[in-house]
């Protein structure tokens, strides 16, 4: 139990908060480098259509950035395990930033 007390106390909101807007920057970031070069979109779309990407994306990333906010709390004692930790928080930031974009381009650019 001890253990567990000071993990909660090492996390603080100021922390999170900073790893979650990293990771919507370089969803944000990724996205616009995306969509925004693209100067005649189908007229289906309506005149807003830009708006669910450049949110959703964020939003999503900035959940799956928590991934290395937590890796830096589990300290393997192997370096076999640092490596497996790193590879874990490194797919779990990368299929956020897919989800994020198939949910943010669903019914405009993928349709």
């Amino acid at each position: 139990m001890n253990r567990i007390s000071e993990f909660l106390q090492q996390i603080t909101l100021k922390k999170v908060l900073i790893r979650m807007a990293i990771g919507a920057l370089i969803g944000l970031a990724l996205m616009a480098l995306f969509i925004l070069p693209i100067r005649d979109p189908n007229p289906e779309w309506g005149s807003n259509w830009r708006v669910r990407p450049l949110t959703l994306t964020p939003l999503i990333t900035a959940f799956g950035f928590l991934a290395f906010f937590l890796k830096e709390y589990i300290q393997p004692k192997t370096d076999g395990g640092k490596i497996l930790v790193f590879l874990i928080s490194t797919l779990a930031f990368v299929v956020s930033l897919w989800m994020g974009f198939v949910l943010g381009l669903d019914g405009t650019l993928w349709n």
